[in-house]
């Protein structure tokens, strides 16, 4: 399950258990290497549905944990 939590020290912010809106299954975290060699981090269906990307808060990308 991938678990989020906002990389700001004084934000308490945590997110947990997203699903598919179209199959209910949860989302799985993976990365996407652009063509520059940076990386972006996804939530993809684990049934091909789509994906999007990871959350954010402040900004941000909220670290996997």
């Amino acid at each position: 399950m991938a678990h989020y939590h906002c990389s700001d020290e004084s934000c308490d912010m945590e997110i947990a258990e997203v699903n598919c809106g179209k199959c209910s299954s949860e989302l799985v975290y993976n990365t996407l290497t652009r063509p520059d060699g940076s990386t972006v981090g996804v939530l993809e269906c684990p049934q091909g549905c789509g994906r999007i990307k990871s959350p954010m808060c402040h900004g941000q990308d909220m670290a996997v944990v």
